[in-house]
């Protein structure tokens, strides 16, 4: 039976790799031109206008952890007129992109389903891509009880 022993050199250079993560600042949360520079990196040079997607997610979660959300855009999904990619957006959590789904006309339908971490209560942005380059937007508030994406160290 062999057993692995840690040499001095590996136990110090992993003390000094904890070390660097602990000193290295990680946000709590975004600031709103996180959010702005977020959407313009995803987007470029591309405003968008509200309608066209119905974002759905509990006016309550408890757990922040664990949050259900739901995203709908109203197009035929065509090859003249679909949805090319829905993404979440969250002002609250430290990155404010917390996904980015791909569709096309095989889709069917343009709605997503998925189960996200909320750092705090906050209004959740979705945004959509049409085929054409068109942005579209939906909002949904939500207050959430216990946070998630927090640092208790």
């Amino acid at each position: 039976m062999s057993m692995i022993t840690p040499d001095r050199r590996g136990f110090v250079l992993g003390g000094a790799g904890a070390l660097v993560v602990q000193l290295v600042p990680i946000p709590l949360r975004a600031e709103p031109e996180d959010l702005e520079r977020a959407v313009r990196e995803s987007f470029p040079g591309k405003t968008y206008q509200e309608g066209r997607v119905t974002l759905k997610i509990p006016v309550l979660s408890e757990n922040g952890n664990s949050v259900p959300l739901d995203v709908e855009v109203d197009s035929p999904m065509t090859d003249e007129d679909h949805v090319t990619s829905i993404q979440i957006f969250s002002p609250e959590n430290p990155l404010p992109n917390i996904a980015k789904f791909y569709l096309g006309p095989r889709a069917g339908r343009a709605r997503v389903a998925t189960r996200i971490r909320l750092a705090d209560s906050q209004r959740v942005l979705a945004l959509a891509e049409m085929n054409d380059g068109t942005l579209w937007a939906g909002y949904a508030k939500v207050i959430v009880t216990i946070a998630a994406c927090i640092d208790l160290g």
